[in-house]
């Protein structure tokens, strides 16, 4: 069993004395690990950094043995953002979000747009946006998609303001008001675009709308918690006070 692709580094464990477990989330193999003999060299570590774009190759007897994985760099999307720790926490935050992915399952779709993110990183006004909409198209590949252009109630369109919590459903303004407080809030960039720019708190709210998903269809269900890193980016950007 042999095969080539292009992939994204999610994590990297130190195996015997020279090699590593790497686990590389690819465009048509999914997430899929490899041993990297001398992945703990001085010349190799660079490359085996979380959030490197890399090509792979991998190869093995069977199809379901670990393998043998050889990576070449593209892109170092972490060693770029190094110094704005936000989009630091936003590379760690993909990255461990992907690893709840059924390994070596396909989804050639979240790849494409794991990619465009990572690759907007270095413009903090478009970033983040982007970044929430990535967590959704990642419940959407789970089956958890959000309908958020229709009201779960009268199934209109407009004055869309809330999310049911439970449906996952937008809830409109009229339809909403007496069950409010038990609604999570639907941010403007979510539903349109937004006159006046993406705030802070928008960013802030479509975070806490996705957490909401995450944790409620992904993780509670295996006794596990939201990965650290994306707590972490949650955090660093609550700290930003200005329009983003």
């Amino acid at each position: 069993m042999q095969w080539t692709d292009e992939g994204v580094i999610l994590s990297v464990r130190p195996h015997a004395e020279t090699a590593a477990v790497v686990e590389v989330f690819t465009r048509q193999h999914g997430r899929h690990l490899g041993l990297v003999h001398g992945g703990r060299s001085r010349k190799v570590r660079p490359v085996l950094q979380i959030g490197n774009h890399v090509d792979v190759s991998w190869k093995a007897r069977l199809s379901d043995q670990l393998g043998v994985m050889t990576v070449e760099p593209r892109r170092g999307y972490g060693v770029e953002v190094m110094d704005d720790a936000a989009a630091l926490a936003a590379v760690m935050s993909i990255c461990a979000l992907s690893r709840a992915l059924a390994e070596r399952d396909p989804h050639p779709n979240l790849f494409e747009v794991t990619l465009f993110v990572l690759g907007f990183l270095d413009d903090a006004e478009l970033w983040p946006p982007l970044y929430v909409r990535w967590e959704l198209a990642l419940l959407d590949e789970f089956g958890f998609g959000l309908e958020l252009t229709r009201c779960a109630v009268t199934g209109g369109a407009t004055d869309l303001v809330y999310v049911s919590p439970k449906s996952g459903r937008a809830v409109s303004l009229e339809a909403g008001e007496a069950y409010k407080d038990r609604l999570l809030p639907l941010p403007a960039f979510l539903r349109g675009s937004p006159g006046n720019g993406v705030q802070t708190s928008d960013i802030l709210a479509g975070l806490d709308l996705s957490a909401h998903f995450l944790a409620a269809r992904l993780f509670d269900p295996r006794d596990a918690s939201l990965p650290e890193p994306r707590s972490r980016l949650r955090a660093l950007l609550a700290k930003v006070n200005a329009p983003i």
